[in-house]
């Protein structure tokens, strides 16, 4: 009979025939080192988004204004992560990261908008 082995320490395991890791802590280790590459680009990503919602959000507290794309860039916005884009019928692109959208105008300068909830 073939010796089982714990998948995450190596060492030998004794009891039911199912049985893949020696305890809960391995187990717990195993599982953290298998999700850890995608779980912390997601966490990097989602830090991003959060971030550039809390710009957008703080510098349009009336749900419609304008600004200057350079305000945006000092408080740390990156504008190459969004949630979604939404383009108007006239072509107009507004580009939202959850509820919290913008477009670009003439003149390196931005309207800030907020979605209507559905």
């Amino acid at each position: 009979m073939e010796e089982r082995i714990c998948l995450d320490c190596g060492e030998p395991l004794k009891g039911r025939a199912d049985q893949k890791f020696c305890n809960d802590l391995c187990r717990n280790s195993f599982n953290n080192k298998k999700l850890s590459g995608s779980t912390n680009f997601m966490r990097k990503i989602n830090r991003i988004l959060k971030t550039n919602h809390s710009i957008l959000e703080e510098l349009n507290p009336e749900e419609k204004t304008t600004t200057f794309k350079s305000t945006l860039e000092k408080k740390g916005f990156n504008f190459n992560y969004y949630t979604n884009i939404y383009t108007t019928k006239t072509g107009r692109d507004y580009f939202f990261c959850y509820d919290q959208g913008y477009s670009e105008l003439e003149n390196n300068k931005l309207m800030l908008v907020k979605k209507e909830e559905d």
